[in-house]
């Protein structure tokens, strides 16, 4: 399993460090690196901020000087490695086409990370306010350096753009804060627009137990001077069944005292900080996407496991705000980072029948980047309006990419999914009122997958859904299977009214398409997957039920007394086919993806093991105040 946001750095690059002693370079890899080789000067700086801390940047200037060109650049706190000058990567810049078109490319150690001066910050905020001509945070950062850059590089055209997935997409979205006149787009692909709530680290107050742990036994904080990588053993976890790992690690404080040692800050502050309190607002990004002047291009993909919520996030906040420029979301059928790996053909069992990466590189990206900063082209613009859209997405189900002048689409109807007895869902509300019921035992958690393997791989969003509807701690309702294809667009709602025979109890919902009986399997067939019933895992959320009044504030349950809980799963653009269902589960377990509730109100971080109980959870349907889920229909 790669660590959360470190997949993308990855999957970027396929071989980052090329340097003697490693493995053997494929014909493939030999070929890039002679490209870029034949094509690029390679040149190394320590620019200086506004503070006098130098951050370290390798800049790959074109050969050709035939004419100037816009610098493309990049910030990381995962190294813009190979070192030295005569070290070059395989493929600069975010692909093969945009090294071939031609830029000024830059990538640059973010503040205190390998050779750049000064402290590093996990995950830092935005300030408002600085407090004299010396302070500095990330944005300063980006406009000291993009200031430098344009003064310094030779045969630069004045304009320059900013892109990154993941950690590096966010601190590209630091960029469009108070942003450099010569900044003229910006791509914050897979940003952690919130890692307090919604991205990495808490959703809605319950904690990604698997993800967290997995990243911080590998991203540690440097000790001493700036230094190039160290080479660390990865963690050994001692069985390839993460969920046995976790649930015999016991409750969450067990990870410093049998595995973490409280070597690491960076995992001790996500922990202290486990209300959405002013730590994680400080560090949200949305409330700072004010004036924006460069044209965005917010890149996310359907199944992101680690930073769904960014992209969805921010590109709201700079709509809410009035964009100075084009701003444009696109949303792919994608893993964290998988448009910059692999074809984007295939994810899990699912198969999308093209090539969406080539699409969204050779369409999207690429002209983005060329017509903002070169002047060429029509960018995203398309016939017959001429119009750029406010979304470009892949449609799952249907497998077809669209554009649409709104996100949600102005023609989609929102409308209520209602749970009804004997486990049905339908889109008329059911005349009688009642409740269903379960046991959630923590000590027996729901499991995210159905075989062994990691505590969050990272297609589990595709996942078959059918294990968990035949367990018993898993409600499940279903429509009848649909006359018409039914398409939903937009974020969904879920508005429960449930109780607890506990104090404290999460609440996950999903929603599912189940495929008819005689859908085809996958032709070769290895895996021997068989898609007739298969349950597709469309979109997924937990809840802490501490939080359902306040995410800053948790509050009991009174045991056995319905309460309403509302929240906001992220978007979707998914067609439920003719014959298909659509399902919903509910379940108060998700584990190792989300840490166990002991369903007593405890700090969960401090739980001890006699904190954990079973609790019997009800959820309500029918009347006035039935769980329902809210959703944006086109038909």
């Amino acid at each position: 399993m790669f660590p959360p946001r470190l997949w993308a750095v990855l999957a970027i690059v396929p071989v980052l460090f090329a340097q003697p002693g490693g493995q053997p370079m494929s014909a493939t890899a030999k070929k890039q690196l002679e490209y870029t080789r034949s094509h690029y000067t390679k040149y190394e700086y320590r620019i200086p901020m506004r503070d006098g801390q130098k951050l370290f940047t390798a800049v790959y200037a074109p050969k050709d000087a035939a004419q100037p060109y816009p610098i493309l650049m990049q910030r990381t706190p995962y190294s813009v490695g190979p070192y030295g000058i005569d070290n070059y990567r395989q493929v600069i810049g975010p692909s093969e086409s945009a090294e071939k078109e031609g830029f000024i490319f830059a990538y640059q150690d973010v503040r205190g990370r390998y050779l750049s001066e000064g402290t590093f910050i996990d995950i830092p905020a935005h300030k408002v306010k600085l407090n004299g001509p010396k302070d500095t945070d990330e944005s300063t950062d980006t406009y000291d350096t993009i200031d430098w850059l344009v003064k310094n590089v030779p045969n630069n055209n004045g304009h320059v753009g900013i892109w990154g997935i993941s950690y590096p997409g966010f601190f590209a979205a630091f960029s469009l804060m108070n942003a450099h006149p010569a900044l003229k787009a910006v791509s914050p692909q897979a940003p952690m627009g919130d890692v307090g709530n919604g991205d990495d680290g808490y959703h809605n107050g319950a904690f990604h137990l698997a993800a967290n742990f997995g990243f911080y036994t590998s991203f540690k904080p440097r000790r001493g001077e700036p230094s190039r990588p160290e080479q660390f053993p990865g963690f050994e976890y001692g069985t390839p069944d993460q969920y046995d790992f976790f649930l015999k690690m016991g409750p969450l404080s067990n990870a410093n005292e049998k595995y973490l040692k409280h070597q690491n800050e960076y995992w001790d502050d996500t922990l202290k900080h486990f209300n959405y309190d002013e730590y994680w607002q400080a560090r949200a990004q949305g409330p700072h996407m004010k004036n924006v002047t460069p044209a965005a291009l917010f890149v996310g993909g359907w199944f992101d496991a680690e930073d769904l919520a960014g992209p969805l996030k921010l590109f709201r906040a700079v709509e809410e705000d009035g964009a100075k420029a084009a701003n444009t979301l696109v949303m792919g059928p994608w893993r964290h980072g998988g448009w910059a790996g692999a074809e984007g053909r295939t994810l899990g069992d699912l198969n999308f029948a093209s090539d969406t990466v080539e699409f969204f590189r050779e369409h999207i990206e690429l002209p983005f980047f060329v017509q903002n900063l070169k002047g060429k082209g029509d960018g995203l613009k398309a016939q017959p309006d001429n119009q750029i859209p406010k979304a470009w997405l892949f449609e799952t189900g249907t497998n077809e990419w669209h554009r649409f002048a709104a996100w949600p689409p102005k023609n989609a109807e929102q409308r209520s999914l209602y749970l009804g007895a004997g486990g049905t869902l339908s889109f008329a509300a059911p005349a009688d009122a009642g409740f269903d019921q379960y046991v959630s035992d923590p000590d027996k958690p729901v499991p995210v997958m159905a075989g062994i393997g990691q505590g969050m791989p990272g297609d589990y969003m595709t996942y078959d859904q059918r294990f968990a509807a035949a367990r018993p701690d898993v409600l499940v309702y279903q429509t009848e299977p649909l006359d018409r294809d039914v398409t939903i667009a937009g974020p969904i709602t879920a508005a429960l009214n449930v109780s607890t025979s506990g104090t404290d109890s999460d609440f996950m919902v999903k929603l599912v398409d189940v495929y008819p009986g005689d859908y085809p399997n996958p032709d070769p067939n290895p895996a021997r997957v068989q898609m007739g019933g298969y349950q597709q895992l469309v979109r997924g959320e937990p809840f802490r039920g501490k939080f359902r009044n306040s995410l800053s504030k948790p509050e009991a349950f009174t045991p056995n007394k319905p309460s309403k809980i509302e929240y906001v799963l992220p978007d979707i653009c998914h067609t439920f086919r003719t014959g298909h269902r659509m399902m919903v589960q509910i379940q108060s377990t998700w584990f190792p993806l989300v840490d166990r509730n002991p369903q007593t109100f405890v700090d969960i971080p401090l739980a001890k093991g006699a904190d954990f109980v079973k609790a019997t959870e009800r959820v309500y349907r029918g009347g006035a105040d039935g769980t329902r889920l809210r959703v944006f229909v086109i038909e």
